[in-house]
């Protein structure tokens, strides 16, 4: 395992880091297995652990605070979590305000069984709050110990810069690490959001390498999918072959499977690997349910991707390209409120 320091906080973390949206409801529901999945990561060199309070309403923070509190060795683990979704029934129950930040650090804290966060994510923007309030909140929990260090998630390259902006000029501290989701299909962080926090020098931990599942190897061209199970039972017009958003993806997993193969390596060895190679990120997130897919994971740990590779790799999604827009990547107001892009029909109407 290699190691890298988070965003210029002197905190070194792992290249690889647990995510663990799959442990619970969500995912898998034994925590006793999940339990024998963070201990295995951790075991291997693996010391940066990433949750949320919304995965499985609150329940992957319990598990992942129950098994580091057996360990013992909280101090040599990096513990990341974030904030933003709503978390149950009710106003202000979700968002990027004090009012809200305050409250769900608490309710992390005691789901984690721990003293601090060492860094504490804004999991989505939020446009009913000043950027400056929610900068705030989080510079007054640093100061009171609860969190260490801070962050933002899937946030646009120009909010991150709006962000930095406002910190500077209101003398607040600034998010020091952004979560964005990258992969071999899904390069459009390249063009924006990358060369911005690396020119702030902030850390990138980036998630969804295997792109929702299409370069695990499972999905291939010219193959029937079973719409019953895995991810396309959740989603299964994602998966549809007729649509040319699909048809190009699974040509480009033909085309990267054949790279793996003239390398020795596996789909899955491949697209973990290759996020590791932009300058800006500093570790990506690796998000089993298994114990299998733990140890599949794993086994790229030690494959460093040289510039033959990279420009095959180029050659078949040329850098900056996205075959598809990342599930749950943040969509501007602007564009999913009708509202606000249409004038109202008087004036419309108007001379």
């Amino acid at each position: 395992m290699r190691y890298r320091v988070l965003g210029g906080t002197g905190i070194e973390v792992s290249t690889y880091c647990l995510g663990t949206m799959m442990f619970g409801a969500i995912g898998n529901p034994d925590h006793d297995d999940c339990a024998r999945i963070i201990n295995t990561a951790l075991d291997r060199g693996v010391n940066f652990v990433d949750t949320a309070d919304i995965y499985s309403a609150g329940e992957s923070e319990e598990i992942v605070g129950k098994t580091l509190a057996a360990r013992g060795d909280r101090d040599e683990i990096v513990l990341a979590t974030k904030a933003h979704f709503p978390m149950g029934e009710g106003r202000a129950r979700g968002g990027n305000s004090r009012r809200w930040i305050v409250r769900e650090v608490e309710e992390s804290l005691r789901r984690l069984r721990t003293d601090r966060i060492d860094l504490y994510q804004i999991h989505r923007p939020d446009h009913t709050t000043d950027i400056e309030e929610t900068l705030a909140v989080l510079g007054d929990l640093v100061r009171a110990g609860k969190i260490l260090a801070f962050g933002c998630s899937t946030f646009p390259a120009e909010q991150i810069v709006d962000a930095h902006h406002v910190a500077e000029r209101r003398a607040l501290p600034r998010f020091r690490t952004e979560q964005p989701p990258y992969s071999l299909l899904a390069r459009g962080i390249e063009r924006d959001v990358l060369p911005v926090v690396q020119r702030l020098g902030m850390g990138a931990l980036t998630w969804g390498p295997l792109a929702g599942g299409f370069l695990t190897g499972r999905y291939r061209k010219g193959r029937p999918v079973d719409l019953t199970t895995g991810r396309a039972a959740i989603n299964p017009g994602r998966f549809d072959p007729t649509l040319p958003t699909t048809a190009a993806k699974l040509d480009a997993v033909e085309a990267f499977t054949e790279l793996a193969e003239d390398l020795g390596r596996t789909l899955p060895e491949l697209a973990t690997a290759f996020p590791l190679a932009h300058p800006a990120v500093t570790s990506v997130i690796i998000g089993p349910r298994t114990m299998e897919q733990l140890e599949s994971a794993l086994e790229a740990a030690d494959l460093v991707l040289d510039d033959a590779t990279l420009d095959r790799i180029d050659a078949i999604v040329p850098p900056g390209t996205d075959l598809y827009r990342a599930d749950g990547a943040w969509q501007p107001p602007s564009l999913t409120t009708p509202a606000l892009r249409r004038r109202p029909a008087a004036d419309r109407s108007a001379a």
